[in-house]
């Protein structure tokens, strides 16, 4: 799995982080998407790396703009009551 950071310029509200997970819902297969206006910033968690210049157009036609994309592998994060 994969987690994937998009820096977006122009997110100013709650509406616009639900019009970015939409768009990017619409055009990959996500575990999870959320998205930050007060950060500028969408992290995408996926089974395959995602198509960089198909986000950035998607992203582009909703009226936003891709400032930068990062990938690195995710390994999810066991939940235990003991200690190892």
């Amino acid at each position: 799995m994969y987690r994937t950071t998009l820096k977006i310029d122009g997110m100013m509200c709650g509406m616009c982080e639900a019009h970015i997970n939409d768009t990017i819902r619409k055009i990959m297969n996500v575990k999870k998407v959320s998205s930050s206006h007060s950060k500028g910033e969408t992290v995408i968690i996926s089974e395959e790396l995602p198509d960089e210049p198909t986000l950035i157009k998607e992203i582009g036609k909703t009226g936003y703009k891709v400032m930068s994309i990062s990938s690195e592998p995710y390994e999810k994060k066991g939940f235990s009551l003991f200690k190892k």
